[in-house]
């Protein structure tokens, strides 16, 4: 009986592989979000972008990821999740190739948002096309695999260019970005079709408002900290994305195949674990653009260094997603979800508490902290959104699912750049006057402008380079402290929204369990 029992949870050699293709394509897409933290100072040095730039560099992607990513699952279910992967996949490549010829930092953010339009064709093909081709029993596993790659994948994106950095340019990056595209491209074709038997009509309106309500919003909250939240640019910002978020709403209410069904929301595992999921990688991406450049310009670590330095939290996040949905099961939704978030903003204050003359062992505890809640909340997040969404629908809940990632990584990485430049900027400006005219520009641009500066004056500029060293810590540390609040109120907000434990009657419970033996003693009368 136990025999049989197992070989239901085990999947076939084309089920093995198809989550193979999904999880590596994934762990590409996200892992590219990450990749260039590792070259930021590279990329700022060689190119003169600004810290506002280097902003726009990392997050044209991931807005046009997050912008796309709802539109281009319902293309998946309508027309194919292979179809779409295979031309998402062709689109990162292709666009991930761009910067090999022009690295200007208007080009670099071109190409980056190109390639976030590819990534969003690729997001939700990869959840949908495994939970679409598993029985439900078997789902739960694998949905913690590929949510503890999808967690994990920043930190493979940060390592792998780090490898990179250490031998080559910048530019070596793009470069493997583009060749492990093309062999996934490859790979896209060797696993079967999924596609919705009724395939739903595409959503245009919808798709345009949920497009420009994230993109006006993220814009938003990357330039208030910069303009102020008065200023008429951000106002009128905010202001159409409000309105762009009305339409949206009062056209999925209406439309008969609606881009995102809103009744999903009704259900407490979905909505508050799309909540949950949001604020997991407004943290992930935030912190990470705020730590590596914490590592390499203040400790000193090559980009190898740095990227070695942050992947021990890989080992917590990914063996506490595999074993978290079981957890939850026992516990509760809201029990790891709200004590996960809790250990997340533990994690981010300690890290905001970094001065100056902070060492490695000072960042390590915080970040193992971090990544622990991470584990602990991800995956049972992702099991909660699929679970409460029907089985023909599973195109929407990996949408949804990815939306959420992909939205969270925007905000994440447009308020942590944000804060971080406003702070480094204001703490700057009191030794511009001091300087020669012609260093004032790139001193107030960024840390790694200022300290090219300072390495070039020689000794007598060291106090310039502490005083842009103890400018950018405070950037840092706001950035770190507003992450570690958003996190805090959205736990307290979350704990009376979660479902708890599902108590299950005894009359149901032994029903299951005759359920869950039929297979076995179907086999036994058949001896």
């Amino acid at each position: 009986m136990q025999s049989t029992k197992s070989s239901t949870l085990r999947l076939s050699r084309a089920q093995q592989w198809t989550l193979v293709v999904s999880c590596l394509s994934v762990a590409l897409v996200i892992g590219s979000m990450a990749a260039l933290y590792a070259a930021l100072t590279d990329i700022a040095t060689a190119t003169g972008a600004t810290q506002v730039q280097l902003t726009w560099i990392v997050d044209g992607y991931t807005l046009a990821l997050a912008c796309l990513v709802l539109p281009a699952g319902a293309l998946g279910d309508r027309y194919g999740r292979r179809a779409v992967l295979i031309a998402g996949l062709t689109v990162f490549s292709a666009a991930s190739a761009i910067p090999l010829l022009w690295q200007d930092p208007v080009s670099l953010i071109a190409a980056r948002a190109i390639a976030g339009a590819g990534a969003a064709l690729v997001m939700p093909s990869t959840l949908s096309i495994m939970t679409t081709g598993l029985p439900e029993h078997q789902r739960g596993r694998a949905v913690g695999i590929w949510a503890g790659v999808a967690g994990s994948g920043a930190v493979l994106g940060i390592l792998g260019s780090g490898v990179l950095l250490e031998v080559w340019s910048w530019q070596s990056i793009f470069a493997g970005l583009t060749a492990i595209g093309l062999v996934l491209l490859i790979l896209a074709f060797t696993i079967p079709e999924s596609v919705d038997r009724l395939r739903p009509a595409m959503d245009p309106v919808g798709s345009v408002s949920i497009a420009v309500t994230i993109g006006a919003i993220v814009v938003a909250l990357t330039e208030a900290p910069l303009r102020g939240w008065d200023d008429p640019v951000v106002l009128g910002l905010l202001g159409t994305g409000l309105v762009a978020a009305t339409i949206f709403v009062a056209v999925e209410l209406r439309v008969e195949h609606p881009l995102l069904p809103l009744h999903l929301f009704i259900h407490r595992g979905f909505g508050s674990a799309t909540v949950s999921i949001t604020l997991q990688f407004v943290v992930m991406f935030g912190v990470f653009l705020v730590l590596v450049q914490f590592l390499q310009l203040i400790l000193g670590y090559r980009p190898l260094h740095s990227a070695l330095a942050i992947a021990p939290m890989i080992i917590p996040l990914v063996l506490i997603s595999v074993i978290a949905p079981w957890f939850a099961e026992r516990v509760g939704l809201r029990m790891v979800t709200v004590t996960g978030l809790l250990l997340i903003s533990m994690g981010l204050f300690l890290i905001s508490r970094l001065s100056v003359d902070a060492v490695y062992v000072d960042m390590l505890w915080p970040l193992l902290i971090l990544s622990a809640g991470l584990g602990l909340c991800t995956a049972p997040a992702t099991a909660a959104i699929v679970a409460d969404t029907p089985p023909e629908k599973q195109g929407v809940a990996a949408a949804v699912n990815d939306a959420a990632r992909e939205i969270g990584a925007a905000i994440g990485i447009a308020i942590a750049g944000s804060v971080l430049a406003a702070g480094y900027s204001n703490r700057i400006q009191p030794a511009l006057p001091r300087l020669p005219e012609q260093a004032r520009e790139p001193v107030s641009d960024s840390l790694a402008a200022a300290l090219q500066v300072t390495d070039r004056t020689g000794p007598a500029a060291q106090e310039l380079a502490d005083f842009a060293k103890a400018a950018f810590v405070h950037g840092a540390e706001q950035a770190s402290l507003v992450l570690a609040i958003i996190v805090g109120v959205g736990a307290v907000v979350l704990a009376p929204w979660t479902p708890g434990r599902r108590h299950v009657p005894d009359h149901d419970r032994e029903r299951h369990s005759d359920r869950d033996q039929e297979p076995a003693l179907r086999a036994l009368r058949t001896q």
